[in-house]
């Protein structure tokens, strides 16, 4: 199957996923809105989801997926089905490991990460109870991850894709079907979380089994295959993730900020989310096996070549979806969310927060795609150097930002004291999201810089750049004069919400195409990579 075609699949099949995703954040807004509550189970959830995402699409995907690759590429099948069962044996002991610590010590791990909470004895002790119950989807979730990884490695790419469609499915049944029936309603999401790891790992097991590479976990961490996995692991565990630890650190602070700007920032991450997961993710889950591939072979114009259309790829779908997403932010916030519990103040702010972080979503983009030419190599130390320079550019963006923004909304009155300031004007959050925007930017371009071998250096054409800009530009432009004003567009009702959204974003998406088109930009160049003779 080619990289553009498994790339479709791929995200095809995320496509279902956010749709669904989508759906899931209607239906939490619709029915809890953004409050305490809210604040307290996005926290809960955040943690282990945290996790996942080190493991799912980051530190153990980049260290397990390149050795994997190897031992296929050797076509031993008792080594390459070893490999597999000592991996989920060791992952797998683990994980019970740190998910009994993080239940027993839930009231403080919610501590760590939201430190706002400690003043609030009841939601402290809400988040706590929601914690020990999403812990264990780590446990579930990060051995789907192995599944997937196996998966993609055997180019089998739709299901690993598709599996979260169970995340969404089971938050939803829990909101409409289950919260009347707890004392507290957002109880029942944290039940279906954990429901939701269960069933994600279910479905990719007979996949496996049909393949013969169902793992039958036999801890051994003296496998030479388990210890490369590890030492590859131990540094990418921090560099591969930097935009989510970011994302942490934007919810520590955001604990100390007025109550909704946790949830706030939930709704616009969840958004800007959607083409990152659905191309930036896509395209980095598909190229890691290959440029594996490409390394082992020592095949340079073939590495090089591909990483180039992945970035050019990125770049023709990543700015306009950035810039689409900074036009509409509010009218898709007032589309998707502002019903019932959700009220208007919870929308605007929220649309600035989506602003914000669509800012950095070319560059998170950039990340998804870059890391992997350095994990492919086995080479983690690079990434890592880069990533720990960009997450402490990033905490002292947050505060900066946090302070500056709170100094002008409060005019320069601190009297009440800062914490008191912090918790009583709402904006402060837009910072912690412009600060992780910037911090990528500078993730990605140390990224690019070093990446200094001239056979495997990609390069993206000046003219490709210009094009895709004033394509945007225009786009950016029609959007404008099409959109209704906000008002309007709240008294319009869901249809005719649905219905101006829509149509700006066909509009947008035309135009863009066209103008590209018209500059000389054809499908055909983006179809797949070439390589070039050295």
């Amino acid at each position: 199957m080619s990289l553009l075609r498994s790339t479709i699949s791929f995200g095809s099949m995320t496509l279902i996923s956010r749709i669904l995703g989508f759906a899931r954040d209607v239906v939490l807004a619709r029915w809890f809105g953004a409050t305490a509550a809210t604040d307290a189970f996005f926290v809960a959830f955040k943690i282990p989801n945290f996790l996942r995402r080190l493991f799912a699409e980051g530190s153990f995907s980049l260290a397990f997926v390149p050795v994997l690759s190897e031992y296929r590429e050797k076509g031993d099948q008792a080594a390459l089905k070893s490999l597999i069962d000592a991996t989920a044996g060791c992952l797998l002991a683990v994980l019970l490991v740190i998910t009994g610590l993080g239940m027993l010590g839930a009231s403080w791990v919610i501590r760590i990460f939201a430190p706002g909470f400690a003043d609030q004895p009841e939601q402290l002790a809400l988040a706590s109870e929601m914690l020990r119950i999403t812990f264990p989807y780590l446990l579930f979730i990060a051995l789907t991850a192995l599944a997937g990884g196996i998966l993609n490695t055997l180019g089998r790419f739709a299901l690993p894709a598709v599996t979260p469609v169970l995340l969404n499915l089971s938050l939803i049944v829990a909101a409409i079907v289950f919260s009347a029936r707890f004392e507290e309603p957002v109880m029942a999401l944290a039940w279906g979380v954990l429901v939701a790891g269960i069933l994600q790992l279910g479905v990719q097991l007979p996949a496996l089994a049909r393949h013969g590479v169902l793992p039958i976990p036999r801890p051994d961490f003296k496998h030479p295959g388990v210890r490369r996995i590890m030492k590859l692991m131990l540094p990418t565990l921090f560099g591969s993730s930097v935009a989510q630890v970011s994302l942490l650190l934007d919810t520590l602070i955001a604990s100390l900020l007025i109550a909704g700007s946790i949830s706030w920032l939930y709704y616009a991450d969840r958004l800007m989310e959607f083409p990152l997961g659905l191309f930036g993710v896509a395209l980095s889950t598909v190229i890691l096996p290959t440029l594996s591939r490409l390394h082992t072979a020592a095949d340079s114009a073939g590495f090089r070549s591909t990483l180039e259309w992945a970035l050019l790829l990125a770049v023709v779908i990543g700015l306009p979806s950035a810039v689409g997403l900074v036009v509409l932010a509010e009218p898709v916030i007032i589309t998707l969310f502002q019903y019932g519990a959700f009220e208007p103040e919870a929308a605007r702010m929220s649309s600035l927060a989506l602003m914000a972080y669509c800012l950095g979503l070319p560059a998170f983009m950039g990340v998804k795609i870059l890391a992997p030419a350095y994990f492919s190599r086995q080479d983690a130390r690079t990434p890592v150097r880069i990533a720990v320079t960009a997450l402490a550019v990033n905490m002292v963006l947050n505060i900066a930002f946090v302070l500056v923004i709170i100094w002008h909304l409060a005019g320069g009155d601190f009297s009440a004291g800062l914490f008191a300031t912090l918790a009583s004007h709402p904006g402060a959050h837009v910072g912690l999201a412009l600060a992780s925007s910037l911090a990528a930017w500078l993730n990605a371009g140390l990224l690019w810089r070093n990446l200094r071998v001239p056979a495997l250096a990609p390069r993206v054409p000046v003219l490709r750049m210009a094009q895709v800009a004033l394509a945007c530009l225009v786009m950016a432009a029609i959007v404008r004069l099409i959109m209704p004003e906000s008002d309007v567009l709240i008294a319009a009702g869901v249809a005719g919400r649905l219905g101006w959204l829509l149509t700006g974003i066909a509009a947008g998406a035309c135009v863009y195409a066209l103008i590209l088109g018209l500059a000389g930009v054809r499908p055909s160049d983006l179809a797949k990579p070439t390589a070039k003779p050295e």
